[in-house]
């Protein structure tokens, strides 16, 4: 893909010399370079799982009139890649996938945090460790939290054989597992199509394409995997000696993450602050959708940090980007972090108490110079005026209070209207093409966007929304905004994703017993069980956490609980594979009967009540278009 060129009022904002900001970020960015991967091409199921040299012309002069200036500079240091000494006993791997992981040598082996996204890209770090600091085994794997990112290779570095076996331990903080079964499997459709648009991984890498992702280069490609914990954090305070290495850990719920942890190596001086510090502002809601994140709860675990452990620290690192050292710059670096989510929060809410909307507080709140001239408070991940309506939407919700807005017209409806009232397509394009030439692209995409959903097959107007998406890609600091709106235009101009079954083992292995009946549950098709009722009492053979349940079909709803209780239909005895296969759809109801694994007693009818009318889920859904 080939975009077009930068428009005359683009070129006035990527054309503008940058705010300076601190140089001593490439220095910290390339400090302590051991080796770099060997061709930089690592492979996987897919093809290259990663490919560096994809972003080579990143390395070449000053910013294109595509791309944000201040958005190059962080794409120049995303794209310093390798291994890399941060302190005596401590190595991270940086840029093969868009998080760090990092080693820490214990008495006889690898302790490893936060394993990368995918296995491929897991493993080869893994080697690039072995082979330039001599080879050790994984004898810990600690989880930050709970995003894909920082769990998804562990099958990279470690086995669910050595786990069982007790030769590695897992360490996450409590609610791991519960938060990562919720947002990558019951949402995890849904936000996975809408990720595509935050990550760009389908746009192809280029001055007028993909540049980086603000939190790092981008995504490695693979499936990911998950092994449970074994072990949990559940307080802050805790103290771990993890294979004669000392952590004193912090955990910071609903900060980052729902669940995740910041800890502290006594007597080493060392600092991880998870993925609550990086350098640049982070999102309170991702635009690929999330729970809500706490901005007061967040700047006042950067705050307990400080008094925690501020005094003895000389080294901060993180999940993300590069460390920083010295006591007297990590603690600035700190309260700067700690200063702009809460100046965020309280700024929001103060004027959400004048009684003004989330659009109005967004257009209103302007980052200032204490944050803007800084690389590590800068949008490039985050987005302030996303940011604003997070904090505005986890006090008051979605809704503004403006009755006109409660229950408003699907787009397609209020599309067509609005085509009506313009007088026609033809007329709606002539006012939405004297907007683009004057430059006025936010509202060239909401006049044009009503269009495209009254009527996608219309040629023009799909093409002047993708070329308007595209100018407003090129514009952007944010990477997040530059990465879905050069998305949207492509996906105007060339079509969404073909549509494929995205049913997949995936994470199913690692859950628990109920969190597995609850994906079930959510793709209950629920009109062809209207008027059934069935009751199962449910075996797990090979499970001992929580094994026997209650399935109870009614009401058009699945719901199940621990135990057996009351009368039931049907009683089974299934090992938890079986059930695994079926939630993959790699068998159904009659496949799982005649498994001979499976005990059946009573109506084998109830079994096809509760679990033979699931939906599958398909990738590739339209977002741009109806």
């Amino acid at each position: 893909m080939n975009g077009k060129p930068a428009s005359e009022h683009t070129c006035a904002i990527t054309g503008v010399t940058p705010v300076s900001m601190d140089p001593a970020d490439f220095d910290r960015a390339s400090r302590g370079l051991i080796a770099t991967h060997p061709t930089g091409v690592i492979d996987g199921p897919f093809g290259p799982a990663w490919d560096a040299s994809r972003y080579d012309f990143i390395n070449d002069g000053p910013n294109p009139d595509t791309v944000h200036p201040s958005l190059w500079r962080q794409a120049q240091l995303n794209a310093i890649h390798g291994l890399f000494e941060v302190a005596d006993g401590i190595w991270q791997v940086r840029g093969y996938d868009i998080s760090n992981i990092t080693f820490i040598a214990g008495e006889s082996g690898w302790i490893i945090i936060d394993p990368l996204t995918v296995e491929p890209a897991a493993r080869a770090a893994l080697e690039l460790a072995n082979e330039h600091l001599g080879h050790r085994e994984v004898v810990a794997v600690i989880y930050t939290h709970s995003h894909t990112d920082h769990f998804g290779g562990v099958l990279g570095v470690t086995s669910v054989e050595d786990v069982a076996a007790g030769r590695c331990r897992i360490i996450a903080p409590v609610g791991f597992l519960h938060e990562a079964i919720s947002e990558n499997v019951i949402a995890g459709f849904a936000m996975g199509r809408r990720s595509i648009y935050q990550f760009g991984p389908l746009l192809p890498p280029g001055p007028t394409g993909h540049v980086d992702c603000g939190l790092g280069k981008g995504l490695a490609i693979a499936a990911p995997g998950l092994i449970a914990p074994t072990e949990d954090i559940t307080e802050t305070g805790q103290r771990l000696i993890v294979d004669g290495v000392e952590i004193v850990f912090q955990l910071t719920p609903e900060a980052e993450a729902p669940a995740e942890m910041n800890f502290f190596f006594p007597g080493r001086g060392w600092l991880c602050m998870a993925e609550n510090c990086t350098h640049t502002m982070h999102n309170l809601v991702p635009i690929r959708g999330a729970q809500v994140r706490d901005a007061l709860a967040w700047s006042r675990y950067i705050d307990e940090a400080i008094s925690l452990f501020g005094d003895e620290t000389t080294v901060f690192f993180a999940s993300h980007h590069w460390p920083r050292w010295g006591a007297d710059d990590v603690v600035d670096y700190l309260r700067r972090q700690r200063d702009m989510y809460r100046w965020i929060h309280d700024q929001t809410m103060r004027r959400a108490n004048h009684g003004m909307t989330p659009l109005e507080i967004a257009e209103e709140l302007v980052l200032p110079a204490e944050f803007s001239e800084q690389g590590h408070t800068t949008g490039y991940y985050g987005h302030l005026a996303h940011n604003v309506k997070a904090v505005y939407q986890r006090y008051l919700s979605w809704y503004d209070g403006n009755p006109a807005h409660l229950h408003q017209l699907p787009p397609s409806e209020v599309g067509r209207r609005y085509v009506e009232l313009a007088g026609g397509a033809d007329a709606l394009l002539v006012a939405a093409k004297k907007a683009y030439l004057e430059g006025d692209y936010r509202w060239v995409v909401e006049l044009v966007n009503h269009l495209v959903f009254a009527d996608p097959a219309n040629a023009e107007a799909r093409e002047l929304q993708a070329d308007t998406f595209e100018q407003l890609g090129y514009q952007s600091e944010s990477a997040t905004f530059r990465n879905a709106y050069l998305t949207g235009a492509h996906e105007l101009r060339f079509g969404h994703p073909p549509r494929r079954n995205a049913m997949r083992r995936g994470f199913l292995d690692a859950m628990t017993v109920g969190q597995l009946l609850d994906t079930l549950a959510i793709r209950l098709l629920d009109d062809e069980v209207a008027g059934l009722r069935a009751v199962v009492h449910l075996t797990v053979t090979d499970r001992s956490d929580g094994n026997m349940w209650t399935v109870e079909l009614s009401n058009r709803a699945l719901s199940s609980l621990p135990g057996h209780h009351g009368a039931q239909d049907l009683t089974v005895r299934v090992p938890y594979s079986v059930l695994v296969a079926l939630a993959a759809g790699e068998v159904d109801v009659d496949g799982l009967v005649a498994d001979s694994r499976v005990e059946v007693d009573g109506d084998t009818g109830a079994l096809r009540h509760c679990f033979g009318s699931l939906d599958s889920f398909q990738s590739g859904f339209a977002i741009v278009e109806p």
